[in-house]
């Protein structure tokens, strides 16, 4: 003890400084000679001291701080005995045959306390104690809080004895349920069901809830039975349970009888006041709905916020898709309030079917413009070329961008409809640019001999965006066959066209020199973006003679020209590029000198490492600090032997 004197003097000493230090001292240095002058320490009128001393209590531990700190609780000071339920509840578990002992206290206020500690110590142990506090206390508020500790503990060995406590008075049922529910063992199901018939409503619609979160099959048969004689709030629970535990597809298999039954009491359960009973109802009538739950579900999702009630319109929607299409489903597409048909429409496209894009196509005329236009979407995805003639239609008579996109889309990229090329084409002159674009991509999607064609004539236009798009489909389309084209291009006095033309005759690079000199042809272009785009385009060109003209790049007058070329060399791994980048470090743009050095990482060898290895030498930190990182990066990805 001789060790410790003076930290023991100091924490009597009365003085709240050195008691404060003191305490702090004693709980990190865990001793535990200093347990007794803590637990008086939890006691003192200074909050400070009073955190000290709790934190060395939980940092010392051990059966001696649980007997010292175990008659606390027993303490007429508010704040002495919370600091000392706290302490058990996180080291109490050190000493079980205290809290045994405080289990059995005559002091019923003690027995509560003793439980709720068993509960927090996260042992088997704690089970069989709590289970007999459970079964045999005469204190019912005892009872009650061993059954919440035994849920805490989550223990399926406590199951049996929280079953027999379904007889027990109903404040006691409640926690009783709610353990069950967290322990989730399947013998429950049984004592739980057992007692829906001798409980009260309150009790009854907890057990349902906890019947549900178990999630046993078993239940189902169970609870289906007493849907009959239950009063409908009940009812509704036991619905949501059901759902709950057999999911939606699940449900298919119940007989007919109960099939027909429990639809009837979930299309109930829809007008329910509780939101997850109602969802839950939805979501099990799209296994076993029909007609009429077709009309109940459009009235609820009708009825919702776009956007607040995102996720239910969504559960609707796959509900009335696995429902199927239905006279209502019908109704609401041709003649429903906007919010049910916009519904409705999307339901339908998770079907799919020429019946489908039959109704969908019959009512598109009638609809304002915001259902037309789900309409058309859904269409996209669900009709063939039964809905060919409609969309020609629609194309020659509508006005609306978006209807005409999703035409344009159906019947260029979807069908590839030759009888559309006309209608396709004389789109690029929409006023528009959204409506050209999709014409444009429409097209090229066509192709044919045909609308190239229109295109080559197009590429001769006086109007730059005509050339443009044409540019840009003939590239697409077929490179080679309109090579001359392009070149021509090549050379037109707009220069996002050159870019568009170089971007077509790219494609061509990897096969032939003549694709890498277009290229190249550009790289003296007046325009830096055309210069950047020709350096980006030879960077991917898999020829090796494209590096030769990268370097080239190098000596362009545009800073940002001289990076899209470092990127690419770096990327291609080209050694030969390495003195050229050396020449460029004493660049005035410091942004220019290192992205030289990090392109000397990425090309990597003994080259690029010695220079690297000179930069060190340099005065400016920025540049040796990025000369660093290169470095590691050619020792971890290339090797030492590069």
């Amino acid at each position: 003890m001789g060790d410790h004197d003076e930290l023991l003097r100091q924490l009597g000493s009365g003085d709240v400084e050195l008691e404060r230090e003191a305490a702090f001292s004693a709980g990190d240095r865990k001793v535990e000679e200093a347990v007794p002058y803590l637990a008086k320490l939890v006691q003192s009128q200074n909050l400070g001291v009073q955190e000290a001393a709790d934190h060395a209590l939980r940092r010392i531990g051990g059966p001696v701080v649980v007997r010292a700190v175990a008659p606390l609780l027993r303490s007429d000071d508010p704040p002495a005995r919370n600091i000392a339920m706290d302490v058990m509840r996180e080291v109490g578990g050190q000493d079980f045959p205290t809290l045994v002992a405080l289990l059995h206290d005559d002091d019923a206020d003690m027995r509560i306390f003793a439980s709720d500690i068993l509960g927090s110590t996260d042992s088997l142990l704690a089970v069989d104690p709590l289970c007999e506090a459970l079964l045999k206390d005469p204190e019912v508020n005892v009872r009650y809080q061993a059954a919440v500790s035994l849920g805490e503990l989550g223990r399926p060995e406590a199951a049996k004895c929280l079953n027999k406590a379904m007889n027990d008075e109903e404040w006691v049922q409640f926690a009783v349920i709610e353990a069950l529910a967290k322990i989730r063992d399947d013998t429950s199901v049984s004592a739980l069901v057992g007692a829906l018939s001798k409980s009260t409503d309150l009790v009854a619609s907890m057990i349902v809830d906890a019947l549900g979160e178990i999630g046993n099959v078993k239940a189902v048969a169970m609870l289906i039975k007493r849907l009959e004689e239950s009063p409908a709030a009940l009812r509704n629970k036991i619905c949501k349970a059901v759902v709950k535990i057999l999911g939606g597809k699940s449900l298919n298999l119940l007989s007919e009888h109960d099939r027909a039954k429990f639809q009837e009491y979930l299309l109930a359960a829809t007008s329910d006041e509780d939101q997850e009973i109602q969802d839950a109802a939805i979501l099990g009538l799209g296994f076993v709905g029909g007609e009429k739950a077709s009309g109940v579900v459009l009235d609820l999702a009708g009825a919702w916020d776009p956007d607040r009630d995102q996720d239910r319109i969504a559960l609707a929607v796959n509900t009335l898709a696995g429902i199927g299409l239905s006279p209502a489903l019908e109704e609401a597409i041709l003649s429903g309030p906007q919010a049910q048909a916009l519904v409705a429409v999307e339901a339908a496209a998770r079907m799919g079917g020429e019946s489908v894009a039959g109704v969908l196509m019959g009512a598109f005329w009638e609809r304002d413009r915001d259902v037309q236009r789900a309409i058309v979407t859904a269409l996209i995805s669900v009709a063939g070329a039964e809905a060919v003639d409609f969309f020609l239609d629609v194309l020659e008579r509508h006005e609306d961008g978006n209807v005409l996109k999703a035409a344009l889309t159906f019947l260029g990229q979807k069908m590839r409809e030759p009888r559309a090329a006309e209608l396709l084409f004389g789109q690029l002159h929409h006023p528009y640019d959204d409506v050209k674009e999709t014409a444009l991509d429409a097209c090229v999607a066509l192709g044919g001999h045909e609308m190239e064609e229109r295109f080559r004539v197009m590429a001769g236009s006086d109007e730059p965006l005509d050339r443009l798009m044409a540019i840009f489909a003939l590239g697409r389309m077929d490179p080679e066959a309109n090579l001359e084209t392009l070149k021509l291009a090549l050379e037109d006095e707009i220069p996002d066209i050159r870019k568009i033309a170089l971007e077509a005759v790219a494609s061509l690079c990897s096969t032939a020199l003549d694709g890498l000199d277009l290229l190249v042809s550009r790289l003296s272009d007046e325009s830096r973006e055309v210069r950047l785009a020709a350096v980006e385009q030879i960077g991917h060109c898999l020829l090796t003679e494209g590096n030769s003209y990268l370097i080239q790049a190098l000596d362009d007058p545009d800073d940002w020209v001289r990076i899209r070329a470092m990127e690419a060399l770096g990327m291609r791994m080209s050694a030969e590029a390495v003195p050229k980048l050396v020449s460029l470090l004493d660049s005035p743009n410091k942004l220019l000198a290192l992205r030289v050095v990090e392109t000397l990482g990425e090309i990597g060898g003994k080259t690029a490492f010695r220079e690297l290895l000179e930069i060190l030498n340099s005065d400016d930190q920025e540049l040796v600090e990025a000369a660093e990182a290169a470095i590691s990066r050619i020792q971890n990805e290339h090797g030492e032997d590069r």
